[in-house]
Formats: structure tokens, sequence, C-alpha cells
């Protein structure tokens, strides 16, 4: 995926360097009444805080929102995941909701990613949302996962450095034109988007189970050395006491 985007964002970066005119209207930057939060989540558990910690992000998100845009904002949660859908069932008040039948999940296909990713690209087209924005786990190690907040739409051309394609002094002979090129390659880069997230998500939910499960087993593990050891004083303590009823049965005697 990341080698694919890459190719992308260079096509694209070119694009820019040649100074061409075009325009598309997943650049569209306007007034923000609606937005859309698409977080993620698991289908299952046993994978510790990894739940928790993308619910707190998704709440922070949405006081930034408010404070950026005002309390009239709309926002449209689209959570990914059974667990998560539980988890934001709490934030569908006043002006938010929850959106609950969503097409997709944490394990979802490519097809099932595409047909989601062109659903929310007509919604914002068509002018029924005016910010989408993505909050999932970021891959970095087996160890380390952090939550990533970023925007799908509209476009920001920051993602896109024309610098660094002019830097390498290749000059390049679009065919057919640049408007062409970019309407087809602006929604294969969004599309490249959302199917990493998807797969971030995924390589940091496994991660975060093998994290939650290693730990368990180091706690499982203590508290059998904890049991043993008072099993065994418990055990040396009725020795004792049985060879001190001996002792002073015979003393008797």
């Amino acid at each position: 995926l990341v080698p694919f985007r890459s190719q992308v964002e260079t096509i694209i970066g070119n694009l820019l360097s040649a100074d061409a005119a075009f325009s598309s209207p997943l650049l569209e930057e306007r007034e923000v009444r609606n937005a859309t939060v698409v977080v993620w989540g698991s289908d299952d558990g046993l994978c510790g805080a990894y739940n928790v910690n993308l619910a707190k992000q998704l709440a922070a998100t949405l006081d930034e929102l408010r404070e950026r845009y005002g309390m009239g904002l709309e926002v449209d949660i689209y959570p990914v995941g059974r667990k998560m859908a539980k988890a934001v069932v709490k934030y569908a008040t006043g002006r938010v909701s929850v959106v609950s039948d969503i097409t997709v999940d944490s394990k979802s296909d490519g097809q099932a990613v595409k047909d989601f990713t062109r659903a929310l690209e007509d919604s914002f087209t068509g002018r029924q949302v005016d910010e989408v924005r993505l909050l999932y786990m970021h891959y970095h190690s087996a160890g380390r996962q952090t939550v990533r907040n970023e925007c799908l739409l509209p476009v920001e051309s920051s993602n896109f450095s024309a610098e660094g394609i002019k830097a390498t002094g290749r000059p390049c002979i679009f065919e057919p034109d640049a408007q062409t090129i970019f309407s087809s390659v602006l929604p294969m880069f969004l599309l490249s988007v959302m199917q990493e997230a998807f797969a971030e998500n995924r390589a940091s939910e496994q991660a975060a189970r093998v994290m939650a499960m290693q730990s368990a087993n180091d706690n499982a593990k203590k508290l059998l050395e904890q049991l043993r050891l008072e099993f065994n004083k418990l055990r040396q303590q009725s020795i004792t006491t049985e060879l001190l009823d001996i002792v002073g049965g015979q003393i008797k005697d």
C-alpha cells in the first residue's frame, strides 16, 4: 500500500511542479457545517485498552471540531468495528449522531473499502458533508502504536510536495492533459489513504492483542508464584501445628 500511495503522490507532485491548470471538487474548501469522523476499532476483544484509547481520542477530536467550527457543527460518527460501535453510542447526543448501518468492519476486503470510500466522496461532492476525518491507530512496531487523526476530505495540497519533485530535475510530459490525469489519480490517492488506514488499524489491533496477552500471561505467572508461596506458608503452618499437638500429647502421657 505504501509504495502505491507514494507513486500516486509522485504523480500529483509532478503535476504541481508543472504549474498546470487543474481542479477537482475533492479539493473544495468551504465553510464546515457538517463533519464526518470515521473512527476505527476492533470487532473482537482481548486487545487491552486499544478501543478505549481510540474512544478517548474521539472525544478530544469532537471537542476540537466544536472549538474550531462552533457549537452548531453537525457531526456524524462512522464506527468501524463492533467494539467501537458499542463504545461510541454514548456520544450520540445533541448535534452528534452515530451511523451504525455502515458496510465495513475492521476485517473488510478491498471491494468493501473501495465502496465505502466512494460513498464518502459522494457525500462530500454532494455537499452533504463539508469535512471527513479519519481516526485510527498507526502501527510503528509490535510494542508501539499511536492514534492518527487526519483529514481525508477536502484533500489538502500540503499532502503533496512539489519541491521534492523539482529537486529531481526530471521533466514530465502529460498524456492526456493534466486535468484528466488529476481527475483520475486523486480518487486513487483517497482510496490508498483509506486502504492504508484499514491495514494500519488491523496491524495495530493484532499488536495490541499480542501485548495484552503477554501482559496477562506475565501477571498470571506472578499470581501463581504468590499463590504457591502462600500455599507453602499455610502448609508449613499446618505441619507445625500438628507436630506441636503430637509433642503436647506425648508430654501429657
